[in-house]
């Protein structure tokens, strides 16, 4: 994990990055004190992001998954 290289101010500040990588490191880093490779912690990150991506529900799409929001939205609308 790299932390953020811009600064508060600057335009490499990015606000929603940033807190999905606090929501990242939160949720996979929590108990954790260490992996027994790097192998392992990629596939922690991976298994997070799927979840995070497929079944994990978020608040600001109506509580359903970023999967399902965009299956949503790209459905077109049947006719009436």
């Amino acid at each position: 994990m790299i932390r953020s290289r811009g600064a508060v101010g600057t335009s490499a500040d990015n606000a929603a990055a940033e807190s999905l990588n606090a929501t990242m490191k939160r949720e996979t880093l929590q108990g954790r004190q260490r992996w027994n490779g790097a192998y392992e912690a990629r596939l922690a990150v991976f298994r997070w992001a799927t979840r995070h991506h497929t079944r994990r529900r978020h608040s600001r799409l109506g509580q359903i998954s970023p999967i399902a929001y965009e299956q949503r939205s790209t459905t077109p609308a049947t006719a009436a």
